[in-house]
Formats: structure tokens, C-alpha cells, sequence
């Protein structure tokens, strides 16, 4: 039993403790970001003890958690041998090469973008794209002389603007599922908040491309025949190597589950490996494990090849599971219900509460950077605000993307970062700046907030709502 009741005093602790953890842990220790999360969640659950609450409660907590977050962690594991697969079958180096002959430096960018959203919005899921069709164009822009900073960034607003719009995406079903709208409901409405940082996005590529000179000089030129023919030396390549994206893309599209879909994309890659690339199963178990490692001794080829396997992801799946135990102490206190009753108190239109909202999902997304257990923590509580202010709860549903799938690409330690990081070989301040729509999406969210466009209000309380507003 709790040896007095939690208060406003107690939600402060637990989050300045959090953030005075991280902070130290990354900006001046510069720990590894799981080992920092486990730090300030170890940290808040010796003070829950310390205020009464059961060691029995706080498992159960980080458990359900944890049981939520399993399957995204088994995907990343998936995407990390997919990648290992898909290099030694040389199907991304096909694409490498492919891309070297086909794209230009003055198109490169503009071009990255469109590639990516089509692809993450087809397939739905933005971890996938970046570990392959993202790993390869990578590949291209080093052959190319393209800023490895500049492709990442477009790779980034790609993926995300096509994994927020696609009805395939988990993260796109889990919002809309645990806020009770529906699918194609939320997917419209984020539009309000997506499309405008996307465009803005798009200009400042277009003046980037511009920055880029038509002529490659001699020296780029140089690179992209050494990469073509090493590639070529080392590889088997020929169209049928296409045949694992391929096989990926059409089950996504019959709406067969990420996990089996993975599975059969790396299984024809192993097989093309055998076949074409003479790979033995010894050496295809091997780079599953550990990734790509063959070399070339070709420095510039050597450091687009090495690269996937399990080991790869290992961090991210740890910053998954280290997610979870600094989100149970918040739950199994019930700081968040806290939280959400001083906003229900002292918010007296569905302007302030809405705001609010925005920054208490962007908080505790900040402090788990894990979007699956914020999702689930956090939609569930906040729903019946909405209900009682009579805004529609898809509202709800775009703030947590606004503040979660989009926003989670710049929280350095939360996974999406993570992988981003590990898998592109660039750092979030390589790229945050260059990918507004990674903070444009809350900023329009405010003001769509303040002027009222853009918010959708449950029609039997709709005229009274407005009236409330117009009060503030």
C-alpha cells in the first residue's frame, strides 16, 4: 500500500529525474542510449519502491509493456538479417548499380524522396525501407559525391511522410486502433500536418539539387566506374536478383503480415545467394548473424557492402526493451492518470486541453522514445478527454503521430534514431535540420489548434465547443 498519494510534487520528480538521467547519461558520460534508459528507469523504480509501490506491480507493468513491443523488436531483428541476405545475394548491390547509371547528382535528391515515400507507403513500414531501398541509396549518393548528410535527410522525409499515409503501416494502425478511429479517418487527417512539411521539405532539396553541380567532375566520374566494376567483379548481378523485393512488395500489398513477409524476403535472398553468388550455407549463417563482411579492398565499395545482420540491431532492440522499464514505474504509480486529471482540471477550453495533450504525449514519447508503448500507454488515457471537451478523437490520433512517428527520427536516444543512425552510418544532427517535416507536424498542429482549421468536433457538441473557443 502507498504511504501517501502521488501528487503534482511526485509527476515533477519522476520527470526531472528521468531528463537529469539522460542528459547526464548521453550529453557528458555519452553512454550507449539503452544503458542510459535502463539508468533512469532503474533510478524512477527505486523511488516508486521507496513511495510504497509493490516490486509485484512494477513487473506486471514492464512486462505488459515489454509484451507490446515484442513484435516491432522481432521486426527490426528481421530487417537486420534482411539487409545481411540481401547484400550477399547482391540484390542491393544490383540496385547500387543500377542507381549509379540511372541518377544524376542534379536529381539525386528530389528523386531519394519520391523513391522513398512510394516505397514505405507501399510496403508500410519505414524500418524496412531504410534498411534496404535507404541502405542503397546510400551507396549511390557516396558513388555519386552526394553529402552523406544530404541523402539521409531525404531518405528520412521519404520514409516517414509514406510510412504516416499508408493504411499499411504498424504505426499508423496502432494509433488509430488504441484512439478507436478509423483507419482512413486518421490517415486524412494527418494530412493537415504532414503535407505541409513535406513541401517545405521538397524546396529545400530543390535548392540543395541545385547546389550540386550538373557536371560531375572527373574524379566522381572515377568512382562511379570503380564502384560499377568492383560491384560487378564481386557479384553475380542480373535482373533476377530483383526478385526478393519483388516477393516482398506483392505479399505487403495482399496485406500478409510484416513478420512472414521478412521472412520469405530473406529466404529467396539466401537461395539466390547459392545459386548465383555460390555462397555456402556456412557463410549465409554467418552473415545473418553478423552482416556482410566479405571484401573487395575497394574502400569506398567495402563501406557501402558491410553491413546487416542480427548483431546490428542489437542496440536498437535493447532501446526497445530498456523503453519499457522506464515506462513502467509511470504507469504502476499512476503519474500519467495524474498528469492527465490536473490537465482535465485546470484546461477549460478544448483549445488549452488539446495543446496540452501535444506536449504531454511529445513528453513522455521524449522520455521513452519508443512510439509502441507511448501509443498504448497514452491513448487509452487521453481518449476520454476528448469525449468530454467533444473533439473528435482522430485529433488525438494525429497528435500522437505528430509527436511519435514523426518526432521520433530526431529524439537521439529513442529507437527510431537508433536505427536510423546504426543503419544510414550518420548522426540525428547530420540530418534533423534538413527533415523539417520531423517538427513541422506540431508546429502546424498549434497553430491548427489556435485558428481552429484543421480540427474535427463531434457534431451534437460541435456549436457548443466553437462557442467555448471563441471565449478564450
Amino acid at each position: 500500500m502507498l504511504r501517501k498519494p502521488f501528487s503534482m510534487v511526485d509527476v515533477l520528480l519522476f520527470f526531472t529525474v528521468i531528463f537529469a538521467v539522460m542528459i547526464y547519461g548521453l550529453i557528458f558520460v555519452k553512454a550507449p542510449a539503452a544503458i542510459v534508459l535502463l539508468s533512469a528507469g532503474v533510478v524512477t523504480i527505486f523511488i516508486a519502491l521507496i513511495r510504497g509501490v509493490s516490486w509485484k506491480k512494477l513487473e506486471q507493468e514492464m512486462f505488459s509493456i515489454m509484451q507490446k513491443i515484442l513484435l516491432p523488436a522481432l521486426i527490426l531483428l528481421a530487417v537486420g538479417m534482411l539487409i545481411g541476405a540481401w547484400m550477399l545475394s547482391g540484390t542491393i548491390p544490383l540496385i547500387i548499380s543500377y542507381g549509379l547509371q540511372i541518377l544524376t547528382p542534379s536529381t539525386f535528391l528530389i528523386s531519394t524522396i519520391l523513391i522513398c515515400t512510394v516505397t514505405s507507403f507501399l510496403i508500410g513500414t519505414s524500418w524496412g525501407t531504410i534498411g534496404t531501398v535507404g541502405v542503397a541509396l546510400m551507396g549511390v549518393s557516396a558513388g555519386l559525391g552526394i553529402p552523406l548528410e544530404y541523402a539521409a535527410a531525404a531518405i528520412v522525409t521519404g520514409t516517414f511522410f509514406g510510412d504516416k499515409l499508408s493504411p499499411l503501416s504498424d504505426s499508423t494502425i496502432i494509433a488509430s486502433a488504441l484512439t478507436d478511429v478509423d483507419l482512413i479517418e486518421h490517415i486524412k487527417h494527418m494530412l493537415y500536418t504532414t503535407v505541409p512539411g513535406y513541401v517545405i521539405s521538397f524546396v529545400i532539396f530543390f535548392f540543395l539539387n541545385n547546389s550540386i553541380t550538373n557536371n560531375m567532375d572527373v574524379q566522381n566520374n572515377e568512382n562511379i566506374s570503380l564502384i560499377t566494376s568492383t560491384l560487378g567483379d564481386s557479384f553475380n548481378l542480373n535482373i533476377l536478383l530483383l526478385i526478393p523485393p519483388l516477393i516482398v512488395l506483392v505479399l505487403i500489398l495482399l496485406k500478409i503480415s510484416v513478420l512472414p513477409v521478412f521472412t520469405f524476403g530473406i529466404l529467396s535472398a539466401c537461395l539466390l545467394a547459392i545459386f548465383f553468388q555460390d555462397s555456402s550455407l556456412q557463410i549465409i549463417g554467418a552473415t545473418l548473424m553478423n552482416g556482410y563482411t566479405s571484401t573487395s579492398e575497394v574502400e569506398i565499395v567495402d563501406k557501402m557492402l558491410k553491413q546487416g545482420g542480427l548483431i546490428s540491431m542489437f542496440e536498437t532492440v535493447m532501446v526497445f526493451f530498456a523503453s519499457a522499464v522506464v515506462s513502467a514505474p509511470l504507469k504502476a504509480t499512476g503519474i500519467l492518470d495524474i498528469l492527465v486529471e490536473k490537465i482535465t482540471k485546470t484546461m477549460k477550453s478544448a483549445k488549452s486541453m488539446m495543446i496540452s495533450v501535444l506536449f504531454v504525449h511529445g513528453g513522455f514519447y521524449s522520455v521513452t522514445g519508443n512510439y509502441s508503448s507511448s501509443f498504448a500507454v497514452m491513448g487509452p488515457i487521453l481518449s476520454p478527454l476528448f469525449d468530454k471537451y467533444g473533439v473528435a478523437r482522430k485529433n488525438l490520433s494525429r497528435s500522437l503521430e505528430d509527436t511519435g512517428t514523426a518526432f521520433g527520427p530526431g529524439i537521439p536516444w529513442g529507437i527510431t534514431a537508433v536505427f536510423i543512425t546504426n543503419t544510414l552510418g550518420v548522426t540525428v544532427a547530420d540530418y534533423i535540420l534538413l527533415s523539417p517535416m520531423i517538427y513541422t507536424g506540431v508546429i502546424f498542429a498549434i497553430i491548427y489548434i489556435l485558428t481552429g482549421y484543421g480540427i474535427a468536433y463531434n457534431k451534437p457538441t460541435a456549436i457548443v465547443i466553437d462557442q467555448t473557443n471563441k471565449n478564450m
